[in-house]
């Protein structure tokens, strides 16, 4: 097979896979997820000096077996993304670089700094926080508090801007404040300038909503 072909088969091969293997996932973490970050990914890519394979498989496979899923395990996500893409015939180096990517994309709270670097992760990240961001950032977020049973909101209880990783994973905090110690700082860390301009708008759009949250919440409006 010449190249385009081959490439062509590794990306249908994983997405029939993830397809399968994200059936029953929660409503954020599905493959509907996965699918508007390999699409962003993709966008922004475009846009980059990037090895586009890389990219379309880390962001794939980037939730294959997310750790909040998996008692807190981070290893369980990259190793079952290294069996699939080995038992695809993968080259070594492409499997390394999207084993990396999977390892290091997720934001751990505010403390936490990234050990691993490249252009390629850098796409897959952005494409992925973009997708915690805007419209469907805000639905990602109370669905996911929805299936922790999580409170909406309680004024009692402040947001946490120094968690430790530790503390970031294990928080139960009402879903409000995942605003603030997550999603309000996603904007400043985007890797690139087009996914940057793209976060802007997702970002006003999610002030804007907690404007009009807490004026719905002190019965002003």
């Amino acid at each position: 097979m010449d190249e385009t072909t081959l490439k062509t088969h590794f990306i249908e091969r994983t997405v029939t896979y993830v397809k399968r293997e994200l059936t029953h996932a929660e409503g954020g973490h599905d493959w509907w997820h996965i699918q508007r970050v390999w699409q962003l990914a993709r966008h922004i890519g475009a846009m980059e000096q990037v090895d586009m394979l890389v990219v379309e498989l880390g962001a794939l496979l980037h939730d294959i077996a997310d750790s909040k899923f998996h008692n807190g395990d981070e290893t369980v996500g990259p190793e079952k993304a290294r069996r699939f893409l080995l038992q695809i015939d993968t080259p070594e180096p492409v499997v390394q670089h999207v084993v990396n990517i999977i390892q290091h994309i997720s934001f751990k709270g505010g403390n936490h700094r990234q050990e691993f670097h490249s252009p390629e992760l850098a796409v897959v990240q952005d494409a992925d926080r973009l997708d915690a961001l805007g419209a469907i950032g805000i639905a990602r977020t109370f669905n996911y508090g929805g299936f922790k049973n999580r409170p909406i909101y309680d004024p009692a209880v402040s947001p946490n801007l120094q968690m430790t990783k530790e503390q970031y994973k294990q928080s139960m905090g009402p879903t409000i404040n995942h605003f603030y110690e997550k999603l309000l700082l996603l904007k400043d860390r985007m890797n690139t300038p087009t996914a940057k301009a793209m976060a802007e708008e997702r970002h006003q759009f999610m002030e804007q909503f907690l404007k009009q949250f807490y004026a719905e919440w002190e019965g002003r409006v």
